[in-house]
């Protein structure tokens, strides 16, 4: 089944934010755990990621520093208490928007 991509663009802020939220992570690991936790259906490409990633930074959303990794270094990224902050505001909306999508789109709830 293929999911409108329109559908994760207005998502993927929050889904970012939850990653984050268990463990600190370099952008790849971000990108293949989403594709992980989705089985496969949703996929984030590094011109949508990276400028997101970027951007929750410069809000003070999430912080990142240099790790290094043998003789390579890599940018990893941490959630901040302002980021947490938001990240239930972003699951808040989603539960209201998803109940009021479930009343909308049952059955037995459609008028003639």
């Amino acid at each position: 089944m293929s999911i409108d991509k329109q559908l994760l663009k207005g998502s993927i802020r929050m889904i970012v934010l939850q990653i984050l939220s268990k463990s600190a992570c370099h952008g790849y690991e971000i990108s293949t755990r989403i594709k992980k936790m989705s089985s496969e259906k949703f996929s984030v490409t590094e011109g949508t990621l990276y400028p997101l990633l970027h951007s929750l930074q410069a809000d003070s959303f999430i912080t990142s520093e240099i790790e290094l990794v043998g003789e390579r270094k890599r940018k990893v990224y941490r959630l901040t208490s302002e980021g947490k902050k938001l990240l239930l505001k972003k699951k808040k909306e989603w539960a209201d928007f998803s109940s009021v999508m479930d009343s909308l789109i049952t059955p037995s709830q459609i008028v003639g």
